[in-house]
């Protein structure tokens, strides 16, 4: 029980005895273990071929299932329309479980389904028999220690898969009935207000990003001085801005050796899928470019001598580089210093300005404020996703201050925005240190670490969350306030 952080809060069963389940450990010596395919049924119901074509259903594919959160959403198709894995039938109390793709983590309990919720093949749909209660099994099936026994019986690299018959000869603990059902109560309860305090964290999150925001759009539009002259910008959005702030941005005074400042990546034969390898130069995708900085998720390399044919596209440590492709797209950061010269992609600009005129870090700002991104939706074009040509970005008009004004904002969004940044640090860290203890106490409840057959919901007044339990320095009681 010391292991999941519980101990002191909750107590022990008095008696316990070896599983000979590795992951489950030693549990209850009252309690069972059995195969889960004696505790359920598995793919009951599916659609036939034959369903009436125009049969609207309500579709649940594994993308739209979180680890965390359960089933995101749902897409609605007429059945001659829906994609051909659409096809298992779900009921209240099921728990559906990817068999694809297992490292996703893609498990969700399903609560009064409306009668056409259709899940994706690519999951396994458990319906609990008389032996299992519906409440205890939607915890017990996404207890960590169960998940991991799942992953590690997959096979493949790349896409990893479970078959169902071996999904349900995973073993498993078994409470008696009555006491499947406390385990269920106490965990619904205890969930329920631990929910609620990750839904404050995040909308907290939400407010000081919100907040963020409008600090550099209006640094980065109105200025520094409230006592400035102002002028007409010619955008309706804008409205009115300092003087002498509207310029073209192809028209700012880059140097000689900048004047192929404004670049994309290569197109198509300049850079082939066989070109690329897991080691050399590195290639930098719209994935990795994000508005609080450059964060490389991508692992694709060129050849030292693949890059030096694409040199033109190199970037290099100071660079602005932003996104043609978004919803919107725009999203800028600055090519941080320590990383190696990289090639782009056809996605991204790359814009090597002259720094006696244009502050990078105030560019960035720019087009990451609410002003750039509506200016970059504008001038995008509708397909797939939303994107920007490198001439239309070129031919836009942008409000671009002296040197010295820019240099004057971009310490003054640093200095307003260090404590808010530091607030939503604290809040995200401690929404992940909640979820982690979440997590440890369903798995302590459903293995039988902790004995709950004696608990009593508390009054409403009494319904507080031990701090004690989430780590040392979050007041998980009181609402955080901006």
């Amino acid at each position: 029980m010391d292991k999941v952080g519980l101990s002191g809060k909750y107590k022990s069963y008095p008696e316990y005895k070896d599983s000979r389940i590795e992951w489950l450990g030693d549990i209850p010596s009252h309690w069972s273990v059995k195969q889960l395919k004696f505790l359920c049924s598995c793919n009951d119901e599916v659609l036939t071929d034959s369903t009436n074509e125009e049969f609207e259903i309500e579709y649940i594919d594994i993308g739209s299932v979180s680890a965390t959160q359960g089933v995101l959403k749902t897409e609605s198709f007429l059945f001659g329309r829906s994609p051909s894995r659409a096809r298992r039938i779900v009921r209240d109390g099921d728990v559906i479980i990817s068999t694809v793709r297992t490292y996703l983590e893609a498990i969700a309990s399903i609560s009064n389904p409306p009668d056409n919720l259709i899940v994706s093949t690519g999951f396994a749909v458990i319906r609990p028999n008389k032996l299992l209660d519906k409440g205890y099994s939607a915890y017990f099936l996404r207890a960590e220690g169960f998940i991991k026994e799942i992953v590690a019986r997959s096979v493949g690299v790349s896409y990893p898969a479970i078959n169902a018959s071996d999904l349900v000869n995973i073993k498993g603990p078994v409470p008696d009935f009555h006491e499947q059902q406390k385990i269920a109560s106490f965990l619904d309860h205890e969930t329920a207000k631990i929910d609620t305090l990750i839904e404050k964290q995040q909308q907290l999150i939400k407010l000081l990003k919100e907040k963020r925001q409008a600090v550099i759009s209006h640094a980065v539009t109105k200025g520094l001085n409230p006592n400035a002259p102002m002028r007409d910008s010619g955008v309706e959005w804008l409205g009115e801005v300092p003087a002498h702030w509207i310029k073209k941005i192809k028209l700012l005074n880059l140097s000689e050796s900048n004047r192929g400042s404004f670049v994309n990546g290569p197109f198509g034969s300049d850079l082939l899928a066989d070109e690329l390898r897991d080691e050399g130069v590195p290639v930098v995708y719209i994935r990795d470019i994000k508005r609080l900085g450059y964060k490389r998720k991508s692992t694709v390399c060129v050849t030292p001598a693949k890059a030096e044919q694409l040199n033109v596209c190199k970037v290099t440590s100071g660079d602005v580089i932003i996104s043609k492709v978004g919803d919107p797209p725009g999203d800028a950061c600055i090519y941080p210093e320590g990383e190696v010269d990289a090639i782009i992609t056809q996605d991204v600009i790359r814009i090597r300005v002259d720094r006696s005129v244009v502050n990078p870090e105030y560019l960035v700002m720019l087009l990451n404020s609410d002003f750039g991104q509506m200016v970059m939706n504008d001038i995008s074009v509708e397909g797939t996703r939303k994107r920007v040509s490198l001439g239309d970005f070129k031919a836009t008009k942008f409000v671009i201050p002296s040197l010295n004004d820019q240099d004057n904002i971009v310490d003054y969004v640093h200095k307003q925005c260090k404590n808010m940044d530091t607030l939503i640090s604290k809040s995200e860290n401690a929404v992940r240190l909640i979820r982690e203890r979440r997590t440890a106490l369903i798995s302590a409840a459903v293995t039988g670490k902790i004995d709950v057959r004696d608990w009593v919901a508390p009054e409403p007044s009494n319904n507080k969350i031990d701090a004690s339990l989430y780590g040392n320095g979050v007041d998980l009681n009181k609402e955080a306030s901006l």
